[in-house]
């Protein structure tokens, strides 16, 4: 007989009570509690998004702080015939439907795949591959080589041209050869995945409208890309309409409006990821048909706020994370009850930051309670992600837990388990000391995802599931606060999770903090105490005379007794409101409670509203290795079983002992069972520079599947600093390694946590060493200056015999860039903070170019690798080509975010923004790295010797080091002037280290090593000198002569068709001097009127002048000369370029102008062409556009197009792009004519991209 499924265990509601609260409770299910998802945005069509259960829109705003879907619509024109032209150069048809009092219209154009998720446009560029390109260019491909084997087959048989054919038979061959080299080339272009390059899909490009109805403002999206308003969106601002749209039947994405600054912003709000809708639906989701698939508290509704940026992948920034928390600051439209945030990031410290202030602020004055994931990042300790961990414990940070039932139906897994939190769920304590983990809930669930993703469900797993599960169960217990006219704080409630929670025995206590929240206790106790004189007071622990939370000891530290300082502040919600007499009526006497020996306290503490400070004694000498914690426990005396109202954590992290003597190592042999897990704290020995660890699987009959994750903290850095984690899959009797770097020194402590899978099924045994080594180099920070001749390197090995075989290898080329502008100005009511508090933006830009195709990384190295920790609220920067288009994104973590870019010029803008302007003036300078990748990685060479090194002998062989030994490296400049050329001032090469010879050991035991540029070696000019030794004859002579030459340049500049300046050209012709310049100049002036003024007859004529001037065959005669040894060689090499370039300029005018003459006569075009070949290839920039010109006129369409490509990847222009498209159709090649020509508007934008 069939088992009936567990639906249920899909959207785990049991585990936490919270299934059994609700059937108790059915009206408290949610309803009158707002939650606000900071997420990536939630879908409005998702399943279970559309109704609460009381009957209200679930769904009721979806607000992007991102900027990802920003429009500026500041254009602004008037309707004529019911039509207006849109930014992508498309009519517009208006429907009669729309309502537009005043008749004008605010323009704005919207790259699809701004809006895109990245999952989704991998998928479509697949699609549009298909639908656009593959069948069309197969048959265009296969119609080039039937004709290419027609033309080989006519040459085979005798028919063609032969050797010596005709100049046109020679072209025409080519022309065919040419078709199947561009149907090639622009396939495998088509392909590329790079962005940058002119024949890159940019995707569906949408012309946006916003306008006035005299009662609200709408926006129009054209999503048929035919100017067909009837079939495209129609949308109100959501928060007041509800109207939301698909883009397309193929993506499926669903999108909303917001509008601002008078209709000259649009936001069009999407999804950056699936994320968000997952997660909305574990808290809120409502089936009112199929009630098992409901969300923890299906009547509560939600907001939508995007804090993750889809141009950055969906990672959340400080723009967007500002913008959320002002938007529930302002409170203009609701007030939000619940916040959930299952996003965050490491920090380096978590005492201070912009983003950390205004955390503070939204939950110290609007009383949202904000509970967030704590991080995906273990199952080391320490891992604890910032939120939670910010300077003050306000916010709730939720671990991963997972149920038997769960395992069961969500995972199918065999056998059952006992629950425990997920392997790689992130632990406690903080840096600093604090908890980190408040509690832990299911961390797993399948539930509804977008639209877009073509399926109506998926599993997650996650402390970001975790997290929202708690949010929802929050829900339930601030309905039924709410339904009964009960009060609380964000601070009650926390406190009544901490003091309810059920403790999971035999579980990792890092990751499950309280332990499993239990809905019921925790309502009970928040119903029972809402009336407490503590309900709206924080109190802020800080400990060690500092900010930290709580006390965290390791090393030196954790080996003996100290007195540790407490000071105790309580906080009243929104406290700079509160009334004077609940501050001085504020007093409570407390008892201090703490079960571990080691720990001496005060017992009793008077605490009324003020700083109270006191001394405990913490002695862990003589506890064994391994982690430890105690907490020091306050309760009110007058109600003790309110349970504690704070609590001072203590974590000490005892280390072991290593083996003495050389390579210093510990053994361990261990039996894991599914989710066991060990942490192994050791001091990293004097010297030691990376550490083995080698583990065996003993067991005969089982594979094992571990998890090695291993953490060095460094002070004031993110946790990731020195962390490494790997998977094991070992089979039975097999074993496995891995390598680490280590910062060996005094008090430097790594732990190495080995964990066997939670999934992994089965007990077996293990054994596992863990060895350090070292090989330490003589400087902290490897910098060599090319100026400073030879560098030298001492190398010690201070723990164990290693060979040694230094390899430096050069990467990188770093370019220092300053500002070439920058401002300040005010922001708009997006960043603005209640009350009447403004946002200032500094904008920085910056110019550069690249010389030819490469990937660089932009690095505004002041501000990186700072997010929750800076004082500045966000840091953003876009590069652009040299048409304006958007070629590159990034943030303040510089590493995530390369950019492939083609040769050509790019302005790279970046903002900076803070509430306080006077901060900002600080960064008006702020210098940019731009890191290119060179074509090949450089080797620098290293000597054993300063001598062999000097003379350039006998290159570092491999040497062996040992403890007393010290081994000596030298490093020479490089020897290559192709790299220092064009250097600008603080330009460098940077790369990379290594000394062992242990290959292991080269993996992990990197150095990073920079090479400043030097000046490029000046050469002497002979000809300079030449000039010096000459004495000019007649100072008379030469003031005449520039005199002339500045008229001849003039001549070029000035109308050519106003009589002065045909009056000075007849002047300069009588003077019979420097004819060829004199015509030259002329016909340059001709060339510059405007389109309608041209005399194409003058201009043939003026360049047959040119041609006139110029003798030929010197010319020539000079060319066909291998070498010229006369004195004044220089010279008349530079006259003679000179005449050259002059007379291709003369084949090229006149042969365009020919072109445009109703009467041309083919030879002389085909005695043109064949000039210019005589001096240059058709590709010189000179003649190559009358070159196209004349193929095209002999319909040689695929030649034609060979030489524009060519022209297009030198640079990108929008007239190359429009002759590209026309030579396209004329080949018959109409997909990719049509995918270049939808393109266009993406690739030559009329304004910059905002923020």
């Amino acid at each position: 007989m069939c088992e009936e499924f567990p639906s249920w265990a899909l959207q785990p509601r049991k585990e936490t009570g919270a299934a059994q609260f609700l059937a108790k409770n059915p009206e408290y299910d949610g309803r009158g509690i707002i939650i606000a998802v900071f997420d990536s945005g939630i879908d409005p069509a998702a399943g279970g998004m559309q109704w609460t259960t009381d009957g209200k829109h679930k769904l009721i705003d979806r607000y992007d702080g991102s900027g990802a879907g920003d429009v500026d619509t500041s254009t602004v024109v008037e309707v004529k015939n019911n039509q207006v032209t849109g930014l992508t150069g498309r009519t517009l048809n208006i429907p009669s439907t729309f309502v537009n009092p005043t008749g004008k219209y605010h323009l704005g154009v919207k790259n699809a795949t701004d809006i895109y998720p990245k999952s989704l446009r991998e998928r479509l560029d697949k699609e549009r591959f298909d639908k656009l390109w593959g069948e069309q260019h197969k048959g265009s491909m296969a119609e080039a080589v039937k004709k290419q084997k027609a033309a080989q087959e006519s040459s085979a048989s005798g028919e063609g041209p032969q050797e010596g054919m005709a100049m046109k038979e020679q072209l025409k061959k080519e022309d065919v050869e040419a078709e199947v080299e561009m149907a090639t080339f622009l396939e495998k272009k088509f392909k590329d995945g790079s962005s940058a390059h002119w024949f890159s899909d940019p995707g569906p490009v949408y012309d946006c409208l916003v306008w006035h109805t005299g009662t609200a403002w709408r926006a129009a999206i054209d999503t048929s890309e035919q100017g067909d308003l009837e079939k495209g969106l129609n949308l109100g601002i959501f928060r007041e309409t509800y109207e939301y749209g698909r883009l397309s039947d193929v993506c499926n994405v669903n999108v909303s409006v917001n509008i601002y600054d008078e209709g000259n912003l649009l936001e069009i709000v999407s999804m950056p990821s699936s994320h968000g809708t997952h997660v909305a639906s574990i808290s809120a989701a409502n089936f009112p048909d199929q009630p098992e698939k409901n969300g923890v508290a299906p009547g509560a509704q939600v907001v939508s706020i995007s804090i993750g940026d889809g141009r950055l992948s969906s990672m959340e920034t400080g723009t967007a994370l500002a913008r959320a928390m002002s938007h529930v600051l302002r409170s203009e439209h609701y007030k939000v009850d619940l916040i959930n945030m299952s996003y965050g990031e490491f920090s380096n410290w978590s005492h201070s930051g912009r983003l950390g202030e205004l955390v503070d602020e939204v939950v110290g004055k609007t009383g949202v309670t904000w509970v967030a994931s704590a991080g995906n990042n273990g199952p080391a300790l320490c891992t604890v992600g910032t939120p939670p961990d910010l300077k003050r414990n306000v916010i709730i940070g939720v671990g991963a837990y997972v149920s038997p039932e769960m395992m069961a139906a969500m995972y199918s897994s065999r056998e059952k388990l006992p629950g425990n939190t997920y392997t790689w769920t992130s632990r406690g304590p903080t840096i600093d000391g604090d908890r980190g983990v408040t509690v832990c809930a299911p961390g797993g669930a399948i539930t509804s995802v977008p639209q877009f993703t073509l399926h109506g469900t998926q599993l997650m797993n996650g402390t970001s599931m975790a997290s929202p599960h708690v949010t929802g169960c929050l829900a339930l217990m601030l309905s039924g606060m709410r339904a009964q006219n009960l009060s609380w704080s964000p601070f009650s409630v926390k406190r009544a999770l901490e003091n309810t929670s059920r403790r999971l025995e035999n579980q990792c206590v890092y990751g499950q903090g309280n332990g499993l929240v239990d809905v019921e206790a925790a309502f009970t106790h928040l119903s029972t105490y809402s009336e407490s004189k503590d309900r709206d007071v924080r109190f802020n622990i800080t400990c060690n005379g500092s900010s930290d939370k709580g006390i965290h000891l390791r090393g030196l530290k954790s080996t003996r007794a100290a007195e540790v300082p407490i000071r105790v502040e309580p906080v009243f919600l929104d406290a700079d409101n509160r009334p004077a007499k609940d501050k001085l009526d504020f007093n409570l006497r407390l008892v201090l409670t703490c079960s571990a020996s080691w720990v001496h306290h005060p017992i009793h503490l008077d605490l009324m509203y003020t700083t109270r400070n006191f001394l405990i004694s913490v002695d862990p000498s003589g506890l064994p290795a391994g982690p430890h914690s105690a907490y020091i426990n306050a309760f009110d005396s007058s109600c003790p079983e309110k349970g504690k109202l704070f609590e001072i954590p203590i974590h000490v992290m005892r280390s072991e002992e290593l083996t003495k003597g050389l390579k210093p190592s510990v053994t361990h042999k261990l039996t894991y069972k599914p989710g066991d897990i060990h942490h192994h704290f050791l001091n990293v020995p004097e010297g030691a520079t990376w550490a083995n660890f080698k583990i065996k699987n003993l067991s005969p009959d089982l594979e094992a599947k571990f998890v090695v994750h291993t953490i060095q903290l460094v002070d004031k850095k993110m946790v990731r600093t020195l962390e490494n984690r790997k998977m094991f899959r070992i089979k039975e009797t097999g074993e496995d390694e891995m390598n680490i770097p280590v910062n060996g020194g005094h008090n430097q402590v790594v732990e190495f946590c080995v964990s066997k899978y939670w999934d992994n099924l089965g007990t077996v045994e293990t054994e596992y060493t863990i060895t350090f080594h070292g090989v330490q180099p003589s400087q902290n920070e490897l910098v060599m200056h090319g100026g400073e001749g030879i560098m030298r390197v001492d190398l010690t090995s201070r723990i164990s015999h290693e060979d040694i075989h230094p390899e430096i290898k050069l990467k990188n080329s770093v370019q220092v860039l300053r500002p070439n502008d920058s401002q300040v100005v005010t922001l708009g009511c997006r960043d603005t903070i209640p009350v009447g508090r403004h946002t200032y933006e500094l904008q920085l830009q910056y110019g550069f170019s690249v010389p030819k195709a490469t990937e660089i990384t932009v690095n505004m190295s002041m501000l990186s690798d700072l997010l929750y920790e800076s004082e500045l609220e966000s840091q953003l920067w876009m590069l652009f080509d040299a048409n304006k288009r958007c070629v590159g994104f990034g943030d303040a973590y510089p590493s995530n975010w390369p950019v492939k870019l083609e040769k050509g010029e790019y302005t790279l803008k970046a903002h900076v923004r803070q509430e306080k302007r006077d901060l900002l003036d600080r960064f008006t300078d702020t210098p940019v790295l731009i890191s290119s990748k060179l074509s090949s990685t450089l080797a620098m060479e290293v000597y054993s010797s300063h001598s062999e090194a000097l003379v350039g002998g006998k290159k570092f062989a491999t040497e062996s080091c040992y403890p007393g030994k010290i081994v000596t490296a030298y490093i020479t400049p490089v020897n290559t002037d192709k790299h220092t050329k064009g250097a600008t001032l603080g330009q460098y090469l940077q790369g990379t280290a290594t000394f062992a010879k242990d290959d292991g050991a080269k993996r992990v035991d990197v150095y990073t090593f920079k090479y400043i540029l030097p000046e490029l070696a000046k050469k002497k000019d002979k000809n300079k000198d030449k000039e010096a030794k000459k004495t000019k004859t007649d100072d008379f002579e030469a003031y005449e002569e520039s005199v002339r030459d500045t008229k001849i340049s003039w001549l070029a500049k000035l109308p050519a068709n106003q009589q002065q300046t045909k009056d000075l050209y007849a002047e300069l012709i009588e003077l019979g001097s420097v004819l060829p310049s004199v015509h030259s100049a002329r016909l340059q002036g001709l060339l510059a009127l405007s389109q309608e003024n041209k005399d194409y007859k003058l201009i043939a004529e003026t360049a047959d002048q040119v041609m006139k001037s110029i003798d030929e065959k010197e010319l020539l005669a000079w060319l066909g000369t291998k070498s010229d040894t006369r004195d004044n060689a220089a010279e008349v090499k530079k006259e003679m370029e000179k005449y050259k370039g002059q007379l291709l300029e003369a084949f090229a005018a006149k042969g365009d102008a020919l072109l445009k003459m109703e009467e041309v006569k083919a030879g002389d075009l085909d005695e043109i062409y064949s000039s210019i070949l005589k001096y240059t290839d058709p590709t010189d920039t000179k003649v190559v556009g009358f070159v196209v010109n004349y193929l095209i006129y002999n319909k040689l369409f695929a030649k034609a197009l060979k030489f524009v490509v060519k022209q297009l990847d030198d640079k990108q222009t929008k007239d190359l792009m429009n002759q590209l498209v026309d030579l396209l159709s004329k080949l018959g090649w109409d997909h990719a004519a049509s995918l270049t020509k939808r393109g266009m508007a993406a690739k030559f934008p009329t304004s910059y991209q905002p923020f």
